[in-house]
Formats: C-alpha cells, sequence, structure tokens
C-alpha cells in the first residue's frame, strides 16, 4: 500500500462510517446532530476528492481501487440504518394523512442495501471481467441523490433540537398557543415548522429517487453481466 493522499482519505472514509453511530450514540445534543452532518458532508466529499486526485496525481493503485467502493458502501449502509432509528416515531404528512417516517426511510433504504450487497457480489464473482461493467453515469448521479439526502435527513434532528419540532410536526409552543387560542404567535413559528417540513420532504423525496436509481442500475448491472454467468462462459 502506498500513503499517499488519495488513500489516505479513502481509509478516512471507511474509519467515518462506524464513527458516525458512534458520535450520534454517545456525544450530547445537538453536538450529536452537528457531528454526525458534518462528518458525513466531509466524507462525502472525500468520495469525489479522492479519486479525483488519484487520477490527476498518476496515483491510482490496487488498495484504492479494493477500499473505496468498501468504503463507500460502509457509508451507505451504515448511515442508511442510523435514519432509520433517527426517524423512529417522527411523523411526516403525506395528502393529508401523517406517516412513521423510519417506514418510508427504511423502504428505499432496503432496495439501495440489497443493491449495493448484489452487485458487490457480482463483482467479486467476476473478478478481473468486472472491468467490463463500469460505474454508469446514471450510477453517478444515484450516489449524489443518496448522498444529498442523507445530509438534508441528517439536518432535521437540528430542527429537532433548536425549534422543539416533536412527531408529526409540532412544536411545544404550537401546542401551547393553539391551546391558547394565540394564533399570532403561531404564525410567527410558521417558518420553522416549514423549515422541518421541507427538510423531510427533499430529503424523504431524494431517497426514493435515489432508491429508484439503485434498482434501475443494479438491473443494467445484472443485464450486462449475464453474458459472464453462463456456465460455458470464460
Amino acid at each position: 500500500m502506498h500513503w499517499n493522499l488519495p488513500n489516505i482519505l479513502t481509509i478516512f472514509r471507511l474509519a467515518a462510517a462506524p464513527l458516525i453511530v458512534v458520535l450520534y450514540l454517545t456525544l450530547p445534543r445537538p453536538v450529536s446532530d452537528w457531528a454526525v452532518l458534518g462528518l458525513f458532508t466531509f466524507a462525502a466529499l472525500t468520495d469525489y476528492i479522492d479519486g479525483y486526485l488519484a487520477r490527476r496525481w498518476d496515483q491510482t493503485s490496487n488498495f484504492g481501487k479494493m477500499m473505496d467502493p468498501i468504503a463507500d458502501k460502509a457509508m451507505t449502509i451504515l448511515a442508511l440504518l442510523l435514519l432509520t432509528l433517527m426517524m423512529s416515531g417522527l411523523g411526516i404528512k403525506i395528502g393529508g394523512r401523517y406517516y412513521d417516517q423510519s417506514l418510508l426511510i427504511l423502504i428505499p433504504a432496503a432496495a439501495i442495501m440489497f443493491r449495493e450487497v448484489g452487485v458487490s457480489g457480482l463483482r467479486e464473482f467476476l473478478g478481473a471481467r468486472a472491468s467490463g461493467l463500469p460505474v454508469t453515469t446514471l450510477a453517478k448521479w444515484k450516489t449524489a441523490a443518496q448522498m444529498v439526502a442523507v445530509m438534508v435527513l441528517f439536518s432535521q434532528g437540528l430542527f429537532e433540537h433548536y425549534y422543539g419540532v416533536l412527531a408529526f410536526g409540532f412544536t411545544p409552543e404550537m401546542a401551547q398557543d393553539i391551546l391558547q387560542g394565540r394564533e399570532e404567535d403561531l404564525l410567527g413559528l410558521g417558518w420553522k415548522y416549514n423549515g422541518f417540513i421541507y427538510s423531510q420532504a427533499i430529503g424523504t423525496g431524494l431517497l426514493w429517487l435515489a432508491g429508484l436509481l439503485t434498482l434501475v442500475t443494479g438491473f443494467d448491472y445484472f443485464r450486462k453481466a449475464l453474458p459472464y454467468l453462463k456456465e460455458d462462459a470464460k
């Protein structure tokens, strides 16, 4: 292994994956929310930076080629598991009805994790022949949507802490104003509520988009790999 900057960034991203969960579970709020959002955002940026530097400086290596997808998948899977835990009991309004947001996170998260495991197994089976399955532009868009979705959803913890947003979109102040009929005070809190709702809708929508792109790209990889999976293929 060569201790160059691209490989160091890859190792950092791999170490950051479990560290995000540890920080969220051990640090007090809102420090944990800031730490999780900041660490994931920086780690997501290194996913682009290390590849760019490796190509620009001609520092590509077998170690980097092996560890980069492992770090990416570890970051993705652990972040989605943590988001499902964080969103448990938190409501989101769709079509006039409230739903537990963890279920709306879990469905696309399950699709993404299924695809990541499936493609990893496919590439492992193909070995050197996996070079015939390059990363497509659509797959890159999937990764971008996925990363942004996770960052937006992690920001909900900050809305919840600073603005006191509870499950199903109410704050303690809102509930008190409703009970006491102080509509003018309730209007002043509206922007806080709307910011929380927008982060819910944008983050959840992007994650569903990433889940859809995940299934499309996963099917595309499998289709391209079919010739290698025949019994007489060499």
